[in-house]
């Protein structure tokens, strides 16, 4: 059995040190990486919840039920932040993301205590693949709130779409994950091309510039 309270307490431990000894722009990059690692936490206890009252199985939970809490839960701390402190774009856009890295690295130490370490190909693919996911899920909500913020009336119903399309995006890459063969590595490779393509276009877009 799998304790994974107890493994982000270790990891937690580090950075909460570190919180407290370092000042301003560094301290708030790493509250948004532990906020990310938190909400991970929290949506294990809440997906397994809604699994165990509507009975749905482990594998369709990854499909039904993960995406919605994982995306949902990694969005409430930026929330927090953009209501309460009302930050500059570029703030808000580093926080999205660091928030998003926190999620993933939880996640995937939490898929080592639970799966060894044996196989690394897998584990560098999967490492990889769900880091960008998560990357490119959180860059998609940056850019979207980058345009929509602050525009108060696309606000809502802005955030509400951009939550949507992460939500689909996450639950397909969770279905290619969960097959074998050749589904699971273009899956996996996905996300990591999407974000190098995205990065190849903001390469060219300053040369350009």
């Amino acid at each position: 059995m799998n304790y994974i309270e107890n493994t982000y307490v270790c990891l937690a431990a580090p950075l909460l040190l570190a919180i407290l000894c370092l000042r301003k722009t560094a301290r708030r990059l790493l509250i948004f990486l532990l906020a990310g690692m938190t909400a991970c936490l929290c949506s294990a206890y809440v997906s397994a919840y809604l699994a165990g009252v509507t009975g749905t199985e482990a594998v369709t939970a990854t499909y039904e039920i993960v995406p919605v809490v994982e995306e949902a839960m990694k969005f409430l701390p930026l929330l927090f932040y953009l209501l309460i402190f009302e930050p500059e774009k570029k703030s808000a856009i580093s926080g999205v993301l660091l928030i998003s890295v926190g999620f993933a690295t939880f996640e995937n130490v939490c898929f080592l205590t639970s799966y060894g370490t044996a196989d690394l190909l897998r584990l560098l693919i999967r490492g990889f693949g769900t880091g960008a996911m998560h990357v490119v899920c959180g860059m998609v909500v940056a850019v979207g709130l980058f345009f929509l913020w602050e525009q108060v009336w696309l606000r809502a119903v802005g955030t509400f779409a951009l939550l949507c399309f992460v939500i689909t995006f996450h639950a397909i890459f969770n279905i290619f994950v969960n097959q074998s063969g050749t589904v699971f590595w273009i899956g996996s490779a996905f996300p990591l091309m999407l974000m190098l393509a995205y990065l190849l276009f903001l390469r060219r877009k300053v040369d350009l510039s």
